[in-house]
């Protein structure tokens, strides 16, 4: 049996599809982060065992030793009742942002012709990380001169040449966006991300000497990305959007090519 070789390989046409689910499925992973924070946060523990409590004596479901073992369990319901509940509403709070998120940026320029957009400059990139045929993760950097544009395209804004080809400006700017970053779950804690995040870099400092530096949002539910982001010395550069119930501070952190190159060659 021949083992799996894991591959780093820019995106075509035919990966279009795929691309744009696993966008959709980064942007959106989030919600189940802050969701089970939240659930296990003290104070939302206390307001539930403290309602259920009243549930309980509302409905004089107090445990019944006289009913044997079965007696004991009374209260269960009401507990469970208010857990649903509690669950449902801290889903639905922190869904807003999430899901506005996520569809802000599928409808983002980058996706509309991926191949296209990513060779606008020699900077740019798109890359699928696979293991055999087995998707692991992407990372997309964006060195173009829109690489600080972060608005969205409908079918009428969209330019065509005559050979029907989106128009698109080509240039490298001086700091360059990464704007996808996802590893699946499984991959992680075996660092596939910093793989990912070496061959980015490399290849973006490496085509282009216009460019100084790159940048990327930070957010703090996504460890594995925080963590990797602090391997490869970014430094905080300011505070971004809060987002979910809690408001969580997103952050912008960059890294310039002194040092990358230091670190590169401190390795």
């Amino acid at each position: 049996m021949v083992e799996p070789v894991a591959k780093i390989r820019p995106v075509t046409l035919a990966d279009q599809k795929l691309i744009r689910f696993m966008v959709g499925k980064a942007e959106m992973e989030p919600i189940a982060i802050a969701n089970d924070r939240l659930y296990w946060n003290p104070l939302v523990l206390a307001l539930w065992l403290g309602l259920s409590s009243v549930f309980i004596e509302y409905m004089n479901w107090w445990p019944k030793p006289e009913h044997g073992v079965f007696g004991y369990l009374s209260p269960v319901p009401a507990f469970g009742t208010l857990a649903i509940a509690f669950m449902f509403a801290i889903d639905w709070l922190n869904r807003w942002d999430f899901e506005d998120r996520s569809s802000h940026v599928l409808r983002r320029p980058d996706l509309v012709d991926v191949p296209a957009y990513y060779s606008r400059s020699p900077s740019s990139g798109f890359w699928i990380l696979e293991y055999g045929d087995r998707f692991v993760g992407m990372i997309a950097l964006d060195a173009s001169l829109d690489a600080d544009v972060d608005t969205v395209v409908t079918p009428d804004t969209v330019k065509k040449d005559r050979s029907g080809k989106i128009k698109m400006t080509k240039g490298t700017s001086r700091i360059a966006t990464i704007r996808h970053f996802y590893v699946e779950d499984p991959y992680r804690r075996v660092g596939m991300q910093d793989d990912l995040l070496d061959y980015a870099l490399a290849h973006a400092f490496s085509s282009d000497a216009m460019l100084e530096g790159v940048r990327v949002v930070e957010s703090p539910l996504r460890k594995y990305i925080v963590e990797t982001l602090n391997k490869h010395n970014f430094k905080v550069e300011r505070k971004a959007e809060r987002v979910g119930a809690l408001r969580w501070q997103n952050r912008v952190r960059i890294l310039d090519r002194q040092q990358w190159s230091v670190a590169r060659h401190a390795e």
